[in-house]
């Protein structure tokens, strides 16, 4: 059985896994179990990034957080492995802890890197907001879990693919009770905001929520995505699956503009990767400028409506 197990679960995505992928070939040999119906090109996927072998639990009952838990919990007892890697996403910040309790093994969350090459697991993760990285030295039993920040690194294939089989991991849940029942679950359409090369943001220098149409209106002129910073979620303007940050979705576009967003740690923490940052703020001393590439220094309710019109016009 590999050293190191890649998860994936439900509906990941392509680019999800590939990143997982990437690091864990950089950890050691590669085992990546996913739990619910394959992907397709699964098997494509894994010889192109290195995958030793594919592991897949199959089964529609495999949904929520209380069978994750049991299936990864059971996967790890039989399999032991010494580091098992999750993406972090929304699910996996409730997963990844409880699993943790559940082995009595460490964790650490916000991973970016993690070095496996002696006894111990280091792992570097981003500490207060993204202000700063701190080094983990992980010496507990096995395994050690890791969550990875999305966009932490870019995918990259072996350089000699490999030739796994999908092998069926059997793992017996019929103890396993969901204490939570979704009764609406939530939806989303389209193109997923961390995999946008374009995203125009809008913050509280836009005044009020009537005002969140200019973000829509000009991410719909330079062909991009609308989002948002904490507070205007939080409020209501738009919804949860519009917010960069921290505690919402990690995005590595080419072009980000930040329009009344004061630029706070926990915002930059999910767009600081972006190659080219804009930027606009009526104060000259916010902080968003100390990362932005261009800045202009005024209100954004007056600048945004002739970023419009010059981009329609051009």
């Amino acid at each position: 059985m590999s050293s190191v197990v890649a998860v994936t679960w439900g509906l990941a995505s392509v680019v999800e896994a590939e990143e997982l992928l990437t690091l864990a070939r950089r950890c050691g040999d590669v085992t990546w179990l996913h739990l619910g119906e394959l992907p397709d090109a699964a098997s494509e996927t894994a010889s192109r990034f290195g995958v030793s072998a594919v592991n897949h639990v199959p089964g529609p009952a495999i949904s929520g957080a209380d069978t994750l838990v049991a299936a990864l919990a059971q996967y790890c007892r039989t399999a032991q492995p010494r580091l098992v890697l999750l993406s972090q996403t929304f699910e996996s910040r409730l997963i990844a802890p409880r699993l943790a309790g559940r082995l009595g093994s460490p964790i650490v969350m916000n991973a970016l890197a993690i070095d496996l090459s002696g006894a111990e697991t280091r792992v570097t993760a981003s500490s207060y907001g993204g202000d700063t990285n701190s080094v983990y030295r992980m010496t507990g039993p096995a395994p050690h879990l890791v969550a990875v920040m999305p966009n932490a690194l870019q995918p990259e294939p072996a350089a000699t693919p490999t030739s796994p089989e999908v092998e069926p991991f059997d793992i017996g849940l019929n103890s396993a009770v969901e204490r939570i029942r979704v009764v609406t679950p939530a939806r989303s359409e389209g193109q997923r905001l961390e995999d946008a090369q374009v995203i125009v943001a809008g913050g509280r220098g836009l005044g009020n929520a009537s005002n969140f149409h200019l973000i829509e209106e000009l991410a719909e002129a330079v062909g991009g995505m609308p989002a948002a910073s904490r507070p205007l979620v939080d409020d209501g303007w738009t919804d949860a699956s519009r917010q960069v940050g921290l505690t919402g979705r990690i995005t590595r576009p080419a072009l980000y503009m930040a329009l009344g967003v004061s630029g706070a740690s926990q915002h930059m923490a999910g767009c600081s990767a972006a190659k080219t940052i804009v930027a606009v703020n009526r104060d000259p001393d916010a902080a968003i400028f100390r990362y932005a590439k261009y800045g202009i220094v005024g209100d954004c309710l007056e600048i945004i409506p002739e970023l419009i019109r010059a981009v329609r016009e051009g």
